[in-house]
């Protein structure tokens, strides 16, 4: 099994096979509109514009799940996402990437890389910590996202390489995704 064997919902609900990304290197990511992290478009969009020629392709997931901070419907988000960050890159239909509604391509994600942990120099990191931990005293333990805007950096033979937790700096990751490209 790879990410090949999955489908996901375009923003206009056409069901697509993942295979259309066969060769490409993805950047995988639950977003939001609402959030903390909702600046990440505007780094996003420059990753995609940067590397697209060379097999790069984002693929955005609006989830509402992290304390309701996308809950327009898909065509508002698109547009947001549009007009005040320029973005360009494949944006999706809203899913849920959590619990018992979760999308099999998150749960296949998930098992394939698991919480890793915050960049605790981050500076929203104790606070994402400590909203979790009331939550969840044992949060660490799981695997399931975290938070709006962790990514999953897949190889270009649909091989789940790296996951990212939105405290991550961009510039990790951009030199992750240049090694594979």
């Amino acid at each position: 099994m790879n990410i090949y064997d999955f489908t996901v919902t375009d923003k206009d609900g056409k069901e697509i096979s993942m295979e259309k990304y066969k060769g490409k290197v993805l950047l995988i990511v639950n977003s939001a509109t609402r959030c903390g992290f909702t600046p990440q478009y505007a780094e996003l969009q420059k990753l995609y514009e940067k590397y697209a020629d060379q097999g790069f392709v984002i693929l955005d997931f609006p989830c509402n799940q992290f304390n309701n901070q996308a809950p327009e419907t898909v065509d508002e988000i698109h547009e947001f996402c549009k007009l005040n960050y320029g973005v360009t890159y494949p944006i999706h239909s809203k899913i849920e990437v959590n619990g018992k509604n979760s999308h099999p391509l998150y749960e296949y994600l998930k098992k394939e890389k698991g919480f890793a942990g915050f960049d605790s120099e981050h500076p929203i990191a104790a606070k994402l910590d400590k909203i979790l931990s009331e939550e969840d005293p044992n949060y660490k333990n799981s695997p399931d996202i975290k938070w709006n805007f962790t990514k999953f950096l897949i190889d270009r033979n649909g091989n789940v390489v790296e996951r990212f937790e939105p405290t991550k700096d961009i510039k990790i990751i951009e030199e992750r995704i240049k090694e594979l490209l």
